[in-house]
């Protein structure tokens, strides 16, 4: 048996607690007035296993936007779409020390973006999706999605509008030098997307069946865009936290600002969180803190 399937609910219930006392050292992002209504104690997480089995504990109901957790798999829909080549001559791979919308580390690299994982990489790979307006993109890409995984994600027009009114302005500071560097076709296109896409929404697990085709063999994806994703979230997937969580979990992750957390157990599963509570770098507390002892106690990290 996987170390994976053998998780109990009874497991879970420890981890979560102990996740949720690490929850209080942070706060709920508040720069988009419809994420501030997260209520801080909220915790879900959803684990779908090789096996077929799954296992879900908590708020498991709540809905939230995937925000960047999405960036994992538009550069996964556009690895299946254009290849390895294509794809890695509008981004890079390299790690960032930079915060995720830091327009300095995107001019120092003379408008080429690090990685995929920040926001630079994502508007860039937002203007190159499929359709031919902002709305066809963002509908072909959930439809992409929920195709691969069985799963139930949809556009929240709320969260949207808010994202909308409240539009970054470090994102369009980005937007504005990814054109003027000629990495972008389309700024408007570009950035009406990227707000789109990041306010696909479902529950854990939807993530966690996403998550699963990462984790596993299967028919759909090749195998080598697999690898690729999962070695980027490993590198890049949490920031400039990444190399600390590869050396203390060893999962490939990737967060979002919304609060969800997907990590990638190879071969075995997925393990999708929810726990809208951040640290200073845009990470959720809660749901690293239980990645973190599942996969010290199970001894889940791919270095062995």
């Amino acid at each position: 048996m996987k170390r994976l399937d053998k998780l109990t609910t009874k497991n879970l219930s420890a981890w979560v607690q102990l996740a949720k006392i690490q929850a209080k050292h942070g706060r709920v992002a508040d720069r988009i007035p419809q994420l501030a209504l997260a209520d801080p104690g909220w915790f879900a997480v959803h684990i779908c296993c090789e096996s077929g089995k799954t296992i879900g504990f908590g708020d498991t109901a709540c809905v939230f936007p995937l925000m960047s957790v999405i960036k994992t798999f538009s550069l996964l829909y556009l690895l299946e779409h254009f290849g390895a080549e294509t794809v890695f001559g509008w981004v890079g791979v390299e790690p960032s020390d930079a915060p995720f919308n830091s327009l300095e580390q995107l001019v120092a690299d003379r408008g080429y973006p690090r990685n995929p994982m920040i926001n630079s990489g994502a508007i860039t790979l937002a203007d190159k999706l499929p359709g031919k307006d902002a709305s066809q993109r963002t509908l072909l890409f959930c439809q992409w999605l929920n195709q691969l995984a069985d799963c139930q994600l949809s556009l929240d027009e709320v969260m949207l509008s808010s994202v909308r009114l409240t539009r970054s302005r470090a994102n369009e500071a980005i937007a504005h030098y990814l054109a003027e560097t000629n990495h972008l076709e389309n700024l408007e296109t570009a950035l009406d997307t990227y707000e789109q896409i990041c306010c696909i929404s479902g529950r854990v697990e939807d993530l966690a069946l996403l998550g699963k085709f990462l984790a596993c063999k299967n028919s759909c994806l090749s195998a080598q865009n697999r690898r690729i994703v999962n070695a980027v979230m490993l590198t890049c997937g949490l920031y400039e936290a990444s190399a600390q969580f590869a050396v203390r979990v060893g999962l490939p992750m990737k967060s979002g600002i919304a609060g969800g957390l997907i990590a990638i157990v190879p071969g075995e599963g997925a393990i999708a969180c929810y726990s809208p509570v951040l640290d200073n770098i845009g990470n959720p507390v809660g749901a690293i803190a239980f990645v973190e002892a599942l996969a010290q106690e199970l001894q889940l990290s791919v270095f062995g």
